[in-house]
């Protein structure tokens, strides 16, 4: 009989940091759909979705080390990995420039298959517990985690100093998370 391995999150990152591959395989199985999710808000391409997952798990091995508890929960820390990396390949030149050089035959015949299993980001509430929200607060959380604007960008598009962005985001955070504890 194989039974499967439970972490708590103390445990789970204890594994990590020990790279212990039992754990690797834990955070992988447990966390695959999640980060799925938040990449495909950004890089819909299947193909190119499950390579920057592939990425974000390379590199939480990899940097495992500065995961902080004082800062955040290992998921949050995972989203945002997941979030950046995204960002960063559709920044890419190399996804540019592929972007560019596809057929248009290539889309006539093509049928969008969505995953069942797929959670959307507006299916948990998330949207709608934003648009709650200050003004202030929802301004920089849509700007920043759903159209995927840098804190610079931020900053340049609301007119307001980078400190404040940054100290609205994370009162921002705060507040959800009160809303989904």
């Amino acid at each position: 009989m194989n039974t499967q391995l439970i972490y708590t999150e103390f445990e789970l990152v204890e594994g990590l940091q020990k790279h212990d591959s039992k754990a690797y395989e834990y955070l992988y199985s447990n966390y695959k759909g999640a980060l799925y999710t938040v990449i495909s808000q950004f890089i819909t391409e299947t193909e190119a979705a499950n390579d920057v997952l592939q990425d974000v798990f390379i590199a939480a091995w990899s940097n495992i080390e500065k995961y902080s508890r004082e800062k955040g929960r290992l998921f949050t820390w995972l989203h945002t990995l997941a979030r950046n990396t995204a960002i960063n390949k559709l920044r890419s030149k190399e996804f540019k420039t592929t972007q560019k050089n596809e057929n248009l035959g290539d889309y006539v015949s093509n049928i969008e298959i969505k995953d069942p299993l797929q959670l959307n980001i507006n299916a948990i509430g998330l949207r709608k517990q934003v648009h709650l929200l200050r003004e202030e607060y929802k301004a920089v959380l849509e700007l920043s985690y759903f159209n995927g604007f840098t804190q610079e960008e931020i900053a340049k598009t609301l007119d307001i100093p980078l400190g404040t962005v940054k100290t609205r985001l994370r009162n921002a955070l705060i507040e959800l998370r009160k809303n989904f504890i």
